[in-house]
């Protein structure tokens, strides 16, 4: 079975054997940079683990304002809801980088429901931390300014994203300067400014869709 699965919750219930039958029973996909694996309104039946590469979720308001509620990578699931409520999906999912990810289909999964209540269980906790970080990023609006949302997200990408270097915490997250900014909730000009701030500091180096985070701790607290 792929490494990267090992982290996923719904492979990490089963035992080896259950793992690699469930791997062997699923869809792989490959799609390219910029392609929607589905959109928003759509229906749905369907959820996806990622193999490799990044995917991000987002959702366009009816004057075309764009929004990211989240950046995905490797071991990450996505499109759980289908799975228990099969409907109109309520974000796009798009390829940031190419990637490879695994289908899993409402058909599928009810005989590992029916038998494996373990997998019944982790995609619950699974959906439970989505609403968490749900909550957290609508919180986060309401009670936080820019620049701590900012940092905020630096911080989340680094730790899903990050390589530790003799400089510092090397996130490479794929994005442009406006997806950061729709990730945020916020201008793009106010996001830059934010960064700049931050650069000015010392606590980040910023490079072409990547961040250096020089100083995690500060930056850290300033998150907070």
């Amino acid at each position: 079975m792929d490494d990267v699965l090992r982290v996923n919750p719904l492979f990490a219930a089963l035992d080896p054997d259950g793992a690699a039958a469930l791997r062997s029973s699923l869809v792989e996909i490959g799609i390219t940079k910029a392609q929607s694996l589905f959109r928003e309104g759509e229906p749905g039946d369907q959820m996806y683990v990622i193999l490799d590469g990044k995917v991000k979720l987002g959702q366009t308001s009816p004057d075309g304002r764009e929004s990211l509620l989240a950046i995905l990578g490797p071991g990450e699931m996505f499109g759980e809801l289908s799975l228990f409520d099969p409907g109109l999906r309520a974000s796009t999912a798009t390829a940031l980088t190419d990637a490879v990810v695994l289908g899993l289909s409402n058909e599928q999964l009810m005989p590992w429901l029916a038998g494996r209540p373990e997998v019944a269980a982790a995609l619950l906790q699974a959906l439970a931390r989505r609403l968490r970080r749900t909550n957290e990023a609508m919180a986060d609006l309401v009670f936080s300014d820019v620049p701590g949302r900012v940092a905020k997200a630096l911080m989340d990408l680094g730790e899903k994203f990050g390589t530790v270097t003799t400089e510092g915490l090397l996130v490479t997250h794929d994005m442009t300067q406006e997806e950061l900014a729709q990730l945020v909730g916020a201008s793009r000009e106010t996001v830059n400014k934010a960064l700049a701030d931050f650069t000015q500091r010392g606590w980040i180096r910023l490079e072409s869709r990547q961040v250096v985070i020089l100083d995690v701790e500060r930056l850290g607290r300033r998150a907070r």
